[in-house]
């Protein structure tokens, strides 16, 4: 996962490699539009009086093995997923290491009391733990913590709350626990021993009279004296298979039947800068001592999901894991080569942790941990998306020799296609982040991909904007996208979803797999595709032609914006013209803000420039009309400081729209035009303090890009072209016989399609059908309504090798045709 909202990073290293296919158009169309209309999020055409669709099978001709491997999970610790999330600590701020303030916590005094608190790193519960609460007792008070956003507790399931504490001054009370319902009732109470002058922990074991998933934690006391407490938990006694995660949670990704999982990250493995990357030998040992580390999504992390259990939930799903290392490289910083022998002796450790004999340092401390045996970590990926920048090849070539030389059946994953000169990764990995209809057209991706170098590894994809919250038209884009994928599984061996979960209280990123609160959880319509698809493993490809009708997206149009990322920037003359001349908008000289709504940074007006003066990503200044079709885009932009160039935006629907020029992109290397996945790129940079005329032709779903009067990139970003209706792969289950046929139909119309199963033998004229569809493309599910869209399962009844059936419009069915003995 990329840094938040970091369209920069997202999309393979090297945008250049791919430029075909991803230009390509889906093969075999038979048919042409004669009419659209709107609809379906990203307007779609309807096609009418087409020609039925049909699908081609050749049964007796099996292609290649489908690897074990293709369907799997990717885990990082973003939207609160693992504290407030799989991870069921109900404590918020259990250790006080969140900061210099008791946050999350609520001090009331009663009868009277004038008692106090704050965070104090006197008298540490350990060298790691250094901070705790100090709370000076004068009366009666009452300490509350909600949680995130309130504590589940479900009435007769019992829950462990355990503490440290001391006293001091002459304070040598009792302290009462009582787990409180959202309106303050006591739904259980238990006191503690004496508090005594020396750091003791307490344990209870509470058992509510009701339920309530909003309920809180109180502790409370009076008397006179200082009260130190630390490593305040509760944790529902009731467990994932008893090893430590919300059973909800941990069931929904088993659910999926992951054949493998990425882990930890996504950016947490790299932080946005050394001090706050996931360091896993901070993750294992005694919970007391895993120091809280500020999280770049915002939030503190307690590291109570470490390596160990990590571990521990792939082998309980029955997956293969495949953990990810970094390579000496965060966002903004990079290991001199000389200084990398830590960074390297790290990935060996890790390795010797998940997998060294019990007589090894690190081996010993996972039989320590309660795993004597091997996890048998079999791939490991060095770095996350650093595929493309500076040090990059030299630190990866670093790691591959030591592993290799150690472990020479390692499986090692790349971030990017650099050239790697003999030390080729086993395994490259691409990311894709962008619309329904680009992972429509792009389900071809791969089919001419080289097959001499690496496989790839498919290890973040997901429909990312015109797609609301998650809704059923971006669950249909991903499943055309992974009929591709599975075509091509002889090339693509691993691929998942990214991300996995969000709470709902803290949504970082849009969209996410599972969401949740403090006791229920949803899947996303994408849920239910990954489920389909893992759940529907065939053994061998069958070859499989599709003809399909075709239709059309809507012209796309949109707003307008400047922007910057880790740059101080200024903007002037900024005009917006239609194809007429007409002026749709200008930059005003006498207050150069007007007109434009800002989404972070510093904005001001230096004379009659609009100057951004902070240093952040992301950070943009958006103007005109959604509506707003075709239009040439003049400005002059000139660099201030900072490590990149400027963002020039277009067709902006949205806020979070990353549709840009980015110019003097990639540390100020790189031209680009993106559109959540990058889309052409050259080599270019911006120099500080140069005045640039800029400008941006944009024509239905062609632009045009110039800087200082020279085109730089001319090209179609595919908003309009036609796009397939029908999307197929098929599969043979060497178990059960059956023929597997995956179909999507992404034409708002329901499509009758011809299937010929060419040299089928022994078909018993019976099967199965699980369809996923709903109403409309827009559908989503939400917290109330779980299953709003999710798959229903009829049988299927036919006669010989060739059957029409009837596929209903935006929808995803998979078919399991029965073979006899």
């Amino acid at each position: 996962m990329t840094s938040p909202m970091d369209s920069k990073m997202v999309g393979r290293a090297n945008p250049d490699d791919f430029s075909d296919a991803l230009s390509k158009e889906q093969i075999m169309k038979k048919t042409s539009i004669i009419s659209w209309m709107g609809g379906l999020g990203a307007a779609t055409a309807l096609t009418l009086n087409a020609a039925p669709a049909t699908i081609s099978i050749r049964v007796d001709q099996p292609g290649h093995a489908i690897p074990p491997t293709l369907w799997g999970i990717f885990f990082e610790d973003i939207n609160l997923s693992a504290d407030g999330g799989i991870y069921p600590e109900l404590v918020r701020n259990r250790s006080f290491e969140d900061g210099a303030n008791p946050d999350y916590w609520t001090l009331m005094n009663t009868l009277g009391g004038n008692s106090t608190m704050a965070v104090t790193d006197a008298k540490p519960l350990n060298p790691f733990n250094r901070h705790s609460l100090q709370i000076k007792v004068n009366g009666a008070f009452t300490l509350e913590n909600a949680g995130y956003w309130g504590m589940n507790f479900v009435q007769g399931e019992s829950y462990n709350v355990r503490f440290a504490a001391q006293a001091a001054d002459g304070f040598s009370e009792k302290v009462t626990v009582k787990l409180l319902s959202s309106t303050g009732a006591e739904l259980a109470s238990a006191n503690s021993a004496e508090i005594q002058d020396h750091w003791r922990y307490h344990t209870l074991e509470l058992t509510p009279s009701g339920s309530d998933p909003k309920g809180s934690l109180q502790i409370s006391s009076r008397g006179r004296g200082t009260l130190l407490l630390d490593m305040v938990s509760v944790l529902p006694k009731k467990t994932w298979k008893d090893h430590g995660l919300r059973p909800d949670l941990a069931e929904s990704i088993n659910e999926l039947h992951p054949s493998f999982m990425r882990f930890p990250g996504g950016c947490w493995v790299e932080g946005d800068d050394f001090a706050h990357m996931n360091h896993w030998k901070n993750t294992i040992g005694d919970i007391d001592t895993r120091i809280p580390l500020w999280n770049l999504w915002n939030y503190y992390g307690t590291q109570g999901l470490g390596l160990y259990e990590y571990l521990q939930l792939v082998e309980d799903m029955k997956a293969v894991p495949l953990f990810c290392i970094n390579i000496g490289m965060s966002h903004h910083e990079t290991v001199p080569m000389d200084k990398m022998d830590q960074w390297v002796q790290d990935g060996l450790d890790v390795i010797e942790y998940a997998n060294g004999p019990t007589n090894t340092v690190w081996g010993a401390r996972r039989a320590a941990a309660g795993h004597p045996d091997s996890f048998n970590l079999k791939y490991m990926e060095i770095g996350n998306e650093n595929g493309g920048f500076p040090g990059y090849v030299g630190h990866w070539q670093l790691f591959y020799k030591a592993i290799k030389d150690k472990y020479p059946d390692m499986k090692l994953v790349a971030d990017g296609w650099d050239d790697f000169g003999d030390m080729q990764p086993d395994i490259v990995d691409d990311h894709y982040y962008d619309t329904p209809e680009w992972f429509m057209r792009n389900s071809t991706l791969y089919d001419k991909h080289d097959r001499n170098g690496p496989k790839v590894f498919v290890g973040e994809y997901a429909v990312t904007r015109d797609c609301g919250l998650g809704n059923l038209r971006g669950a249909l884009g991903e499943a055309a996208f992974m009929t591709g994928l599975e075509r091509n599984s002889d090339l693509v061996v691993m691929a998942s979803y990214a991300p996995l979960f969000v709470n709902l209280n803290h949504r970082a990123w849009n969209p996410d797999l599972i969401n949740f609160d403090s006791s229920r959880w949803y899947g996303l319509p994408s849920y239910f595709v990954q489920q389909m698809f893992s759940q529907n493993r065939g053994d061998f490809t069958l070859p499989t032609v599709v003809n399909s009708p075709v239709v059309q997206p809507a012209p796309k149009g949109g707003k307008i914006g400047v922007g910057t990322w880790l740059t101080q920037a200024e903007y002037n003359d900024v005009k917006v013209t239609a194809p007429d001349g007409t002026v749709l908008f200008a930059s005003d000289s006498t207050d150069p803000k007007k007109g434009w709504d800002f989404h972070g940074g510093s904005w001001d007006a230096d004379g009659d420039a609009l100057r951004q003066n902070a240093g952040g990503e992301f950070i943009r200044a958006l103007a005109g009309e959604v509506s707003w079709g075709d239009y040439t885009i003049n400005l002059k932009a000139r660099k201030l400081g900072g490590n990149e160039g400027f963002l020039i935006l277009f067709h902006i629907n949205g806020a979070e729209d990353r549709t840009w020029w980015n110019i003097g992109g990639w540390g100020n290397t790189r031209d680009a035009v993106e559109c959540g996945s990058t889309l052409d790129s050259k080599p270019g940079a911006v120099e500080t303090g140069h005045w640039y005329d800029v400008k941006v032709e944009v024509t239905g779903g062609h632009v045009k890009c110039y800087l200082d009067g020279q085109l730089i990139h001319d090209l179609d970003i595919d908003a309009s072209k036609q796009l397939d209706s029908i999307y197929a792969n098929a599969s043979h289950d060497e178990k059960t016989g059956d023929v597997i046929l995956k179909v999507v139909n992404v034409n708002t119309n329901a499509l009758e399609t011809e299937i010929d199963l060419t040299g089928a033998k022994n078909l018993t004229g019976a099967g199965t059908a699980v369809v996923l569809t709903s109403d409309n493309g827009t559908d989503e599910n939400d917290i109330d309504h779980p299953t709003k869209v999710s798959p229903k399962t009829a049988g299927v009844d036919f006669t010989g090798n060739i059957l029409t059936r009837t596929f209903p419009g935006n929808s995803f069915t998979i078919l399991r045709l029965k073979t006899g003995s």
